[in-house]
């Protein structure tokens, strides 16, 4: 079992950087992949960036490739999405999810593996 929560989200203008943070607790975390998924009103969940902690592989979509950066820190348990050059496109509530054994394109596309999920932290971009 895993749980997961993020934090760091909030109103930020065009152009403009946070980060979000996902700390997991529970189960060992040698074979989970952790990513970041937004949901935009009226929109399915898709996937942002995803990390496996053990070999450090990363997956990001192409909307945010050069924009977000995706890192971990095992010892904390946390997961970090750095957020730059923030667009009002990225407006969305951004939920942290976890799961055993995919890969992370896998996990970041179709987010198989009964993912354990966060509660979701707002990320508003104002133009």
């Amino acid at each position: 079992q895993l749980h997961v929560v993020e934090s760091g989200g909030g109103l930020v203008q065009s152009g403009g950087s946070l980060r979000l943070s996902c700390t997991v607790s529970g189960d060992t975390l040698d074979y989970v992949t952790i990513g970041w998924f937004l949901q935009a009103p009226g929109k399915e969940r898709e996937g942002v960036s995803c990390i496996y902690l053990s070999d450090g592989s990363t997956y990001y979509a192409d909307s945010v490739k050069g924009r977000f950066t995706i890192s971990g820190d095992n010892a904390k348990r946390t997961v970090y999405l750095q957020m730059n050059s923030l667009k009002s496109e990225d407006t969305a509530v951004y939920y942290c999810g976890a799961a055993y054994g995919p890969t992370v394109r896998s996990f970041c596309v179709g987010f198989p593996g009964s993912p354990f999920w966060g509660q979701g932290t707002q990320v508003t971009v104002s133009s």
